[in-house]
């Protein structure tokens, strides 16, 4: 009787403590450059979207590099899919050479595969809603309140991408989606899903409250004008 193949593994440690990196190196940027006097909303914000771009650029950034050209993550050997070989036997084939570009794809097939809709998503998520996160940390550095409006169409981007990867997977059965076990389902597809969801309509909630206030100030003052 074979052993049951292991699920957490190095690569899998690895994996969560490069995004558990990004996430300090995000902190350490918000302490270091925005102003003492930054409301906690605009440290959040800028928290996030540090995070958020820099993942963009480098998780997401190599899944589409190796996803071009007729390449795919599971046949890939470059620095961000590099093989981590496992004393293992031909029972763990699908997890014996795993990398931190695979490991998300031993939960969602389709981010090994290059499927074209998948890809197609990230393109716009890399160097659009990648490079619009830079461009409103620049905004939230020179205190610019023009970074509501960008806000807003960043986190409609993120919500707008999370709906159309999952929304047809969800339609037909979910036949790439792994959930078999708890790393997978509830870290994998849950957890590091989620996020970038409830963040991004928080975010939304905040510009449109800055925006709307904005604008009724704005119609107040023009019409005390008029009269």
């Amino acid at each position: 009787m074979s052993a049951s193949p292991q699920i957490f593994t190095a690569t899998s440690a690895y994996s969560l403590a490069f995004v558990t990196g990004v996430g300090i190196a995000a902190y350490l940027a918000a302490k270091s450059l925005l102003p003492k006097n930054a409301s906690w909303q605009d440290r959040v914000t800028f928290i996030w979207l540090a995070f958020d771009g820099m993942i963009h650029y480098t998780l997401e950034g190599s899944f589409v590099y190796y996803s071009l050209f007729g390449r795919q993550v599971n046949t890939s050997s470059g620095p961000m899919a590099q093989m981590c070989e496992f004393p293992i036997g031909p029972e763990y084939a699908v997890l014996s050479h795993r990398s931190v570009g695979k490991e998300y794809a031993l939960a969602d097939s389709r981010w090994g595969t290059a499927d074209p809709t998948i890809v197609s998503l990230e393109l716009l998520t890399v160097f659009g809603v990648g490079t619009m996160c830079f461009y409103v940390l620049k905004q939230l550095i020179q205190r610019d309140p023009a970074r509501h409006y960008w806000i807003v169409v960043l986190s409609t981007s993120e919500i707008y991408g999370g709906w159309m990867t999952f929304c047809p997977e969800w339609l037909t059965g979910s036949p790439s989606l792994d959930t078999s076990n708890a790393l997978f389902l509830w870290v994998y597809l849950v957890f590091m899903n989620i996020i970038w969801v409830f963040i991004p309509l928080w975010l939304m909630y905040d510009s449109y409250g800055h925006i709307a206030s904005s604008l009724r100030l704005a119609q107040t003052a023009a019409d005390t004008k008029k009269n």
